[in-house]
Parts: structure tokens; sequence; C-alpha cells
């Protein structure tokens, strides 16, 4: 089984060994990268760090899923309950996927209408931009 986690330190949790994200200026999008597995046993550490970094008003959240292996029902809620709290928020956030594997499950949930999806990281992701570059 594969450990799902973000890259670079950022707590001390077991659950994030190297947990972190690209850092960003104020104006700009908070990136997370993500590999590995997203299912049960690591969607309640996923959503308590997702929660951590939505907390403040309009949160700009890209999630880079294209290292993702494998992700269960539990780990899609966490993607939904992401963007509920976005959204209450008046914020921004874009999923980053380019496997096959995952468009198709998104497409067979119905959640690619949902979810903004790119097939890389945005260029420029301040306001005012589409984020596509």
């Amino acid at each position: 089984m594969y450990e799902n986690h973000l890259t670079g330190p950022v707590d001390e949790d077991p659950a994030w060994p190297a947990g972190s994200t690209t850092d960003c200026a104020p104006g700009e999008a908070t990136v997370v990268p993500l590999h590995g597995e997203i299912d049960l046993l690591t969607a309640t550490a996923l959503a308590q760090r997702l929660d951590e970094l939505t907390a403040h008003p309009r949160p700009d959240l890209v999630l880079d899923l294209r290292p993702v292996s494998f992700i269960d029902c539990t780990g899609l809620g966490v993607l939904c309950r992401t963007r509920k709290r976005v959204l209450s928020r008046r914020g921004r956030l874009r999923l980053v996927a380019d496997s096959a594997g995952l468009l198709l499950i998104l497409r067979a949930t119905g959640l690619s209408g949902v979810f903004e999806v790119l097939p890389q990281l945005p260029r420029a992701s301040g306001p005012g931009t589409d984020g596509t570059g």
C-alpha cells in the first residue's frame, strides 16, 4: 500500500511523513501535491490538512492529483467536502489530473462537471487569471 502525503515539512503527523504545500505569495494559489492512495486509511488525515488550508476566507487551492495511484469513494468524498468548504468561503478549488483512470472515475461519478479539472499545474494562479497560462 502506498502512503498518501504531501511533500516537504509541514507537521509531525505520521500520516504526512514528508508533508507540505507549495509556498505562495498572498493572492496566489496554494498547490497541494498528493500521491499514492486516497482511501479510507488516508482520508481522515487528508481531510484535516485540507481543512487547515481552507480555514481562511477565499482559499485558492490546487490539488495536484497526477501522482495519485488510487482513489476510492471515501477519497472522492474528501474532495467533495473540500469543494463545498472552499465555495462556502468564496474560494476556488482546482484539481490537476491527467490519468485516464482518475478522469474516468470523475466522469462515471458525475464529478467531472462539478470540479474544475486541469491537465497540468496552472502557470499563473493569482486573482484575475484563468489559471491556465
